[in-house]
């Protein structure tokens, strides 16, 4: 069995982006440390949320990390293309 954690960065009143953004890298770098086998980044593309690009998130985890699975968990296809989408869903 596999475990990982899926999350939405959604910046809470009083948070500032910056701040919000390495809680995730902490939280990121903690799961590996504890050897969780996934972390999984949602993109939203509302102002309240900063995961509007999670490669760009992951991308930077992945820096960080040692050997957890990094991930996009959610992908807006109209906001993507399709095929690319599809070629990087292929393990």
């Amino acid at each position: 069995m596999r475990f990982g954690i899926y999350c939405e960065i959604q910046t809470p009143p009083g948070k500032s982006h910056y701040d919000m953004i390495w809680e995730i890298m902490r939280q990121i770098e903690h799961a590996d440390e504890v050897g969780l086998d996934a972390f999984g980044v949602g993109e939203h593309h509302r102002r309240e949320f900063l995961d509007s690009a999670p490669a760009v998130i992951l991308g930077a985890a992945a820096a960080r990390t040692q050997r957890i699975r990094l991930t996009s968990a959610v992908t807006v296809l109209s906001a993507e293309d399709p095929v690319r989408v599809q070629a990087s869903t292929r393990s």
